[in-house]
């Protein structure tokens, strides 16, 4: 079980790593397509990318509503909940 903590630690590492965005952009409160850049297929990427780090089906639908890097941290951490 992993905390949010290392769930947000995971998430910056991806975003870093395969976004090359720099970590003093990531928040919490930083939105994934505003601030971030990303677009849909970066944000496809990112979903193939969290799902082989977490082990768990992320289903399209439930990151539709993800706007912000806390979102992607609350849907992680709920599905490691399950």
């Amino acid at each position: 079980m992993q905390s949010r903590e290392q769930i947000y630690d995971m998430l910056c590492s991806i975003l870093v790593d395969e976004f090359e965005i720099e970590p003093a952009d990531i928040s919490l409160d930083s939105t994934l397509y505003d601030e971030l850049d990303l677009d849909s297929i970066d944000a496809v990427d990112l979903v193939i990318k969290l799902q082989q780090l977490t082990g768990k089906k992320i289903q399209p639908e439930e990151f539709k509503s993800v706007r912000t890097v806390n979102d992607v941290v609350n849907a992680i951490d709920g599905l490691m909940q399950q």
